[in-house]
This record gives structure tokens, C-alpha cells and sequence, in this order.
């Protein structure tokens, strides 16, 4: 029986088919899942469900009189770059809650969520901002916020596995820079920063799934999919058009393949070590993926091999390549 692979980085531009990919790899019977990909049932971790709260957090903010924290408005980039590595450092921190199977019960929630906040910025060098609020603001967010972000606390604990014996954990994340910057992007931009703001644990072990669209192509895509009545959604949430040019007019993908050491690999030096991370691309240029948001009673067999194949493809060649 084929080896599962242990952690996939499932990477790409927003609206690329990422989370629709990872979709319907849960859907697939565990078997054929393992057969055809390599993977085993999944743990997902994820960062935007942090971003979608820290945008949370800004309008309640703003509903007070007091000025927004993380981002310049609700259509413009983080204020503070830094912050695409706190949103690693708090990936980080989940993947050893997974690990340890640590289970907690705060008193709020979302007091609990502003203190994550705050220790993630600092590992990364930005200020712990939420921490200098003053009492009444916090009361009021922690009353504002209580419900989502004890849902957030829920499903994460609920995520716990029993065992990781042939699990795959799948890590999703989106990384880009400005439309027109030189390559290698300027940290904190770009996957080449956040990759290595990964934990050791992690990058010992993983292999990148990267879902290949050009910018043009996830601009559309990021447009098509955007539902404004369900912002917090994995599957249909909108990024603002300022946002997708400032932040995520391009990727250092291709970037990274050409420059590393080893081909097939994505050169990662972090932590005193240099780690080389296997990559294969599903080539999803022509959109083979959007269907995959519907009611799975309505997908064509025609579409669903496409997306089937392609995938056996990449993730045969990555399995193979992360054997060596």
C-alpha cells in the first residue's frame, strides 16, 4: 500500500482552487484517496479564518471610535507587513496544540484570540497591539467577538485526531507581493518569508501541492466566487481588488523552483538548517476547479476526471519526490 504523505503545503494565489482542490480530496473514499494521491485522511490547518477575524476585530474597533490594528480599510493591505509572518507563527502555534492535543477552555475567548494575536506579532518584530487597548475596548470586543471566536476554538479542538497514522496534515495559505515588484519579492512578502517562518517540526516533514494560475487568472477567479453575505467563508469569500494588486499581484513560485539547490524543490534556509521541500504544480492555468463549489450531485464526470488526473499526476510526482 502507498506511503501517505505526512504534510502538504497546499499553496497558490487567492480564489486558485485551493480550498476547492481540498474539498475534493474529503469528499473522495479514504482508498482511492490513498491510492490514486498518496494522502491519507486529512487535518487542515489554515490561516485565513485569522485573517477574516482580524478584519473582525478592526470593525468592532472602528464601531468604538478607535482606529483600525491591522488593516489601513476594510478594501486596503495589513498596515503592518510583518503581519503575513504572524499569521505563520499562529499556524505554528496549532500545529503543536495538534500535536499535544492541548485542549482549552478560557474564561473569553476572544481575549484569548487578542493575547494569540499579540504573541504571534511579537515573534515576528511587530508591536503587541492589542494588549495596549484599554480595558473597555477589550470588554467590548470580547463581548462583540465571544461567539466567533469560541466557534473558532470549537472546531479546531474538534479537529484533534485520535491518531496521526496515515493522516496527512494540509496546511493552506496564499502568499504574493505588489504587481509590478522585482523578483525575489522583498520580505515579508512572498512565500520564500513565510516559508521560512515555519516551525522546524513542519518543514522536516513537508512537501508543496502548489496550484498554478496566473495573477490575471486569480484576479478573475477572486471576482467570480465573491459572496459580500458570506465574508468569513473558505469557499467564497472575496478578497478586496487592492488587496489582490498590492499584495497578491504576483507570486515567487516560479522564482523559487529556478533558484533552488535542488531540483524539484523549493530552498528553504530557516532555523540553522537548510531544508529542501518537494513541489509539484497542478496546473489549473485553465480553470478546471470552480465546479468543485457546488452540490457534488451536480458535477460532470467529464470535469471531475480533469481535476482527478491532474491531480494524480502532481501528487505522484511529489510522493516520488519526496521519497528520495
Amino acid at each position: 500500500m502507498n506511503k501517505v504523505l505526512d504534510t502538504v503545503l497546499l499553496l497558490a494565489l487567492p480564489a486558485s482552487g485551493k480550498s476547492e482542490v481540498r474539498r475534493y480530496l474529503d469528499l473522495m473514499p479514504a482508498d482511492l484517496r490513498r491510492q490514486d494521491f498518496h494522502m491519507g485522511n486529512s487535518v487542515q490547518l489554515d490561516d485565513f479564518p485569522y485573517v477574516h477575524m482580524m478584519r473582525r476585530v478592526d470593525d468592532e474597533l472602528v464601531s468604538m471610535g478607535h482606529e483600525r490594528v491591522f488593516f489601513q480599510s476594510p478594501e486596503h493591505p495589513f498596515r503592518n507587513a510583518l503581519d503575513w509572518g504572524t499569521l505563520i507563527e499562529l499556524i505554528n502555534e496549532d500545529h503543536e496544540d495538534l500535536l499535544r492535543k492541548r485542549f482549552l477552555n478560557p474564561k473569553s475567548a476572544t481575549l484569548d484570540l487578542l493575547d494569540r494575536f499579540d504573541r504571534a506579532s511579537v515573534k515576528v518584530g511587530a508591536p503587541a497591539r492589542l494588549g495596549q487597548l484599554d480595558k473597555s475596548h477589550r470588554i467590548k470586543l470580547a463581548d462583540s467577538l465571544e461567539t466567533e471566536a469560541s466557534k473558532m476554538i470549537k472546531e479546531k479542538q474538534e479537529s484533534y485526531p485520535d491518531t496521526f497514522d496515515s493522516k496527512t496534515l494540509v496546511i493552506e495559505f496564499a502568499r504574493g507581493g505588489p504587481l509590478n515588484a522585482q523578483q525575489p519579492l522583498a520580505e515579508p512578502f512572498g512565500y520564500r518569508y513565510s516559508l521560512g517562518r515555519l516551525s522546524p517540526k513542519l518543514l522536516e516533514t513537508a512537501a508543496i501541492l502548489y496550484i498554478w494560475v496566473t495573477p490575471e487568472e486569480s484576479r478573475r477567479k477572486n471576482q467570480a466566487r465573491s459572496n459580500p453575505k458570506d465574508p468569513g467563508s473558505i469557499l467564497h469569500h472575496g478578497v478586496p481588488i487592492e488587496v489582490m494588486l498590492n499584495d497578491y499581484g504576483q507570486d515567487d513560485m516560479e522564482w523559487l523552483l529556478k533558484n533552488s539547490e535542488q531540483p524539484g524543490t523549493v530552498t528553504v534556509k530557516a532555523h540553522g538548517k537548510t531544508y529542501h521541500l518537494p513541489v509539484a504544480r497542478f496546473d489549473n492555468r485553465v480553470d478546471k476547479t470552480s465546479f468543485l463549489r457546488e452540490a457534488q450531485s451536480s458535477w460532470k464526470p467529464a470535469a471531475v476526471k480533469a481535476v482527478h488526473e491532474g491531480l494524480r499526476e502532481a501528487l505522484d510526482h511529489l510522493a516520488g519526490v519526496a521519497r528520495r
